[in-house]
């Protein structure tokens, strides 16, 4: 299946990076399709509806202000449609796109290195065969996760958003750790390879994470002491207003 990515963005470069596959590429910024493209193989084409009318699937990866410009310029010739914007409903896309398969997926960065997770919003199911080949190389991305697209949104504001809160996690503690003396260089291998075994614990405890926080604290311990640390700093309250800045709320 011959992808083509409708701009060449962070995320599109993450997508591409983790298919590991030539893409045809076309974005208005110069120079940032040509990168791309002597990255991962493929070509930088001068139009979208060059892009269109030569790939298999079309991936919108352009600003979600951009839907009916762009859509005026590829329509006629896209095969099949996958929207990466945020924000925008599936119906919403399909009214731009008629009668052809049309999908919505939320990626996040961790794609890139096939890490992660990926939210689709449920297909109609009027394109069996597309359906199954399109998921599959969205799956080769990371955890494939089929929401209603009611809850696509949510689904974002969970995990699209999430790497620069756990970087910022990460951040916070080295930077904790500096401040008592441990070198910037060694306190970061330990944040971040702890982080990354601990996700990786979690997914085989069956995400419970209780489970695995109990494990860790002994009554009236170290980590007892550090967790209340937490929680009196209102972690759980800016996690929660976290998230409803992003939907808004």
């Amino acid at each position: 299946m011959q992808i083509g990515l409708i701009g060449g963005g962070n995320m599109a470069r993450a997508m591409a990076r983790g298919w590991g596959r030539p893409v045809l590429c076309a974005d208005p910024v110069a120079g940032r399709a040509q990168a791309l493209a002597e990255e991962v193989g493929g070509e930088a084409l001068a139009s979208n509806a060059e892009v269109a009318q030569r790939a298999d699937l079309v991936v919108l990866c352009h600003k979600p202000a951009q839907l009916r410009d762009v859509a005026a310029e590829i329509a006629a010739s896209a095969k099949a449609v996958v929207s990466i914007l945020g924000g925008v409903a599936l119906a919403d896309v399909e009214a731009f796109y008629p009668d052809r398969p049309v999908y919505r997926f939320i990626p996040s960065l961790p794609v890139e290195v096939r890490q992660g997770a990926v939210v689709q919003a449920r297909p109609r199911g009027e394109h069996a065969e597309t359906d199954a080949a399109v998921a599959e190389l969205f799956a080769e991305l990371g955890t494939l996760v089929v929401l209603d697209d009611s809850q696509v949104d949510l689904a974002t504001a969970l995990m699209s958003c999430a790497p620069a809160y756990v970087a910022l996690v990460a951040e916070a503690q080295i930077d904790a750790g500096v401040r008592r003396g441990m070198p910037a260089a060694q306190g970061a291998e330990l944040v971040v390879q702890t982080l990354a075994g601990t996700a990786e614990l979690l997914r085989r405890r069956g995400y419970d994470t209780l489970a695995v926080r109990r494990e860790v604290s002994s009554p009236g311990g170290l980590t007892a002491r550090g967790l209340d640390a937490l929680e009196r700093g209102g972690v759980r309250a800016a996690f929660s207003e976290a998230l409803d800045a992003v939907l808004g709320a």
